[in-house]
């Protein structure tokens, strides 16, 4: 996994990404479609709706391992099948903010799969770091699903 964040004048960013051993089309599928983002976003079963266009609202309830419930809106402000989402979030106790999700094919190390970066940019250095765990930990279970 890589990483990069920074400090703008207009928020705290961050960038990770991850080579995912499946193709862009395949990890488009598991981005956008409920049954599969269910499987490997942490969500409670039921609780995806995916109107994947722009406008087109989502939401997701994460379920952390103690049971803890944490419910997640947004809308698409950018859909460009497979290659790209950009997500509005709106997240308890933060900030509105704006997720991009970029994939591309691998072009490097002869390995095949498709690199993932999650991008964000945040008000808050605090908020980043926590937003970044977050990416990572969805990086993760997405690797895991697709594996």
């Amino acid at each position: 996994m890589t990483e990069q964040q920074g400090s703008a004048k207009t928020g705290f960013s961050y960038s990770v990404s991850a080579r995912v051993a499946a193709p862009a089309a395949r990890v488009w599928e598991a981005w956008t479609t409920p049954e599969q983002y269910v499987q490997w976003f942490g969500a409670k079963p039921g609780s995806v709706a995916l109107d994947v266009r722009p406008g087109g609202a989502w939401k997701a309830t994460l379920v952390f391992p103690d049971g803890t419930e944490f419910p997640l809106t947004g809308s698409y402000v950018e859909v460009e099948q497979p290659r790209r989402l950009v997500m509005s979030m709106d997240v308890p106790g933060a900030e509105p903010g704006i997720m991009v999700a970029d994939f591309a094919d691998a072009a490097e190390g002869g390995e095949a799969g498709t690199d993932v970066t999650l991008s964000q940019t945040s008000p808050t250095a605090e908020e980043r770091d926590q937003s970044k765990q977050g990416s990572e930990m969805l990086l993760q279970q997405l690797s895991a699903y697709l594996g």
